[in-house]
């Protein structure tokens, strides 16, 4: 298994993290997603297909000095220097000291990428926190240098004693964006003169007794359980909706718990941010239908899209926390509209 994972990378390393203009580069996740759920027999097949769209990894324009990156943070032009800075950093310091010192320069820029920077950092620390290999601390150097070189703050949170509600409660109350016909930059960009936006991302959802991670599974369930009534808006992009907090989550661990506030509460930025670029106006009815972990895994893999892939690993992951059935159900129903679409 760790082979396998590790030979998968490597052939990945290769390659940039976009694709045909903002697209991303999504095979080190699948991958990742696939060797975790013990379908290693099937990535080198999926990637020969997927491969066929990806180019290979930009050149740097000029070395980025450590004490001097707050002005190239965000400038796409630089993915290449990123890359370089970052591989530096995890070969040559403990990938959790780079993670620590990253995790919070990064983090107000969650949307990065739409948000597969994070996504990307969240796969890498799970294959770390389960083997460390030279592959998978430099695809952490990676899905850092990603997120830097797409870095994308979101208009801030409301400030005040919002009162909390349950995740799915709070989602539904999250305002839409006006103009849904553009792409996510635009979409993001009408945040800042949304009314209401403030007060439902400055109101993160969970009780304050439960823990940071109980509060973040609570977020990420109630997206994998909306999408299968509202995923129809936008099935690939509504996604994200649930795998960037579940990427905080599995990185939780790994962060000094200092960090672990602040994680959360961005963490329900970008799913808030997320629902409103792209829910739909009303649900729609679901009937969910039988099924079980396996099969919604290999239905996402038949299906050969990543995005399916990543939301079969985000339902299976909150399905073994709270074994609702409607979680598997929905990710069968979120692969069927990403296929359809």
């Amino acid at each position: 298994m760790t082979g396998i994972l590790d030979e998968a990378l490597r052939r990945l390393h290769t390659t940039g993290p976009e694709h045909d203009g903002w697209l991303s580069n999504h095979g080190p996740m699948a991958a990742e997603a696939l060797v975790h759920h013990g379908h290693e027999d099937q990535v080198h097949r999926w990637l020969d297909a997927y491969e066929q769209r990806l180019v290979e990894v930009p050149r740097g324009i000029a070395p980025i000095a450590a004490d001097e990156w707050r002005e190239p943070l965000g400038d796409p032009v630089r993915t290449g220097d990123w890359l370089a800075f970052f591989d530096r950093a995890v070969h040559t310091e403990p990938w959790a000291d780079v993670l620590a010192l990253w995790w919070p320069r990064l983090l107000p820029g969650i949307a990065a990428g739409a948000t597969h920077g994070v996504i990307r950092v969240g796969h890498a620390v799970r294959a770390l926190r389960d083997q460390q290999t030279p592959a998978r601390v430099t695809e952490l150097g990676q899905g850092l240098a990603y997120w830097a070189a797409r870095w994308q703050p979101l208009a801030p949170a409301g400030r005040g004693p919002y009162r909390g509600s349950d995740p799915r409660a709070a989602l539904d109350a999250v305002p839409r964006v006006p103009d849904q016909r553009s792409g996510i930059r635009s979409r993001l960009a009408q945040l800042a003169d949304l009314p209401g936006w403030p007060a439902a991302v400055g109101a993160v959802p969970g009780p304050d007794r439960d823990t940071v991670a109980d509060r973040l599974a609570g977020i990420v369930t109630a997206a994998v359980r909306r999408h299968a009534t509202h995923g129809y808006g936008n099935p690939v992009l509504l996604v994200h909706a649930a795998t960037a907090p579940l990427a905080v989550l599995r990185t939780l661990p790994s962060l000094p718990v200092a960090l672990h506030g602040p994680s959360l509460a961005a963490a329900w930025a970008a799913t808030a941010a997320v629902t409103a670029a792209y829910a739909p106006p009303a649900a729609r009815a679901f009937t969910p239908g039988a099924g079980d972990a396996p099969a919604v895994l290999r239905q996402a893999t038949e299906s050969g899209d990543a995005h399916a892939i990543k939301f079969a690993d985000a339902a299976i992951e909150m399905w073994q926390r709270d074994p609702d059935p409607v979680l598997l159900a929905a990710s069968r129903h979120a692969t069927e509209l990403i296929l359809n679409e």
